[in-house]
């Protein structure tokens, strides 16, 4: 029997008096790779948000590899956002974020969000200060550090919410290698406007009226 990473249950979502979700229900394999399509403020961001545990469902269920409370759920998921959050603080400590991983695992998420060679390039590594220059960062480099984040983070559910929409097609398509690198045998949701991204994948949905309608693919 295959194991549910996730499962939605009649979940439903209200912005005031504008429904975002209606009742919506999902359940998705551990390893499976699910696309969501839909246009801009048609809910996708909320059913992301929801999934990571930053929401909490007005009706139904959200079941995240056993979790069923925000607080036990973000600890379920990875996620890379659109714009990534970086702090004034140094490279490893944006990666880390406080928590203390294995030094190898550090390197290997260098290496599956393609970091290693711009690092080599700074005089003090994955230790030089960001500070104010976390806002010169290319929009690529900023995004590969919330790749390397969320591989060391190394949830079994991975969480995509259109990682490349603000970038170039040259970068784009070097972010898309580091994600295809990062969620290599995870349970994964892509939320993105790109069809072309989720070639390959098990399932894709398009999002529209508060419902899922999955893709004929």
């Amino acid at each position: 029997m295959e194991e549910k990473m996730i499962c939605l249950e009649n979940v439903s979502f209200d912005y005031g008096d504008r429904k975002i979700l209606n009742q919506v229900s999902l359940e998705v394999s551990k390893g499976e790779k699910i696309g969501i399509l839909g246009e801009s403020g048609c809910g996708k961001s909320t059913l992301l948000s929801l999934l990571a545990g930053l929401y909490r469902p007005m009706g139904g269920t959200v079941t995240i590899a056993g979790a069923t409370e925000p607080d036990e759920i973000v600890k379920k998921v990875s996620i890379v956002m659109q714009s990534p959050m970086l702090l004034p603080m140094t490279i490893y400590e944006n990666i880390t974020l406080g928590h203390t991983y294995p030094p190898e695992r550090i390197d290997h998420a260098l290496k599956v969000a393609n970091l290693e060679k711009w690092i080599a390039t700074l005089e003090q590594g994955i230790h030089t200060y960001l500070g104010d220059r976390a806002n010169e960062l290319s929009g690529g480099q900023a995004q590969r550090i919330a790749i390397a984040r969320a591989v060391c983070k190394d949830c079994e559910v991975m969480l995509l919410d259109e990682p490349t929409s603000a970038l170039d097609k040259e970068t784009a398509r070097s972010v898309l290698e580091a994600l295809s690198n990062a969620t290599a045998g995870k349970t994964l949701i892509h939320v993105t406007h790109h069809e072309s991204q989720l070639r390959g994948y098990d399932r894709v949905y398009r999002l529209r009226d508060g419902g899922l309608w999955q893709e004929r693919r």
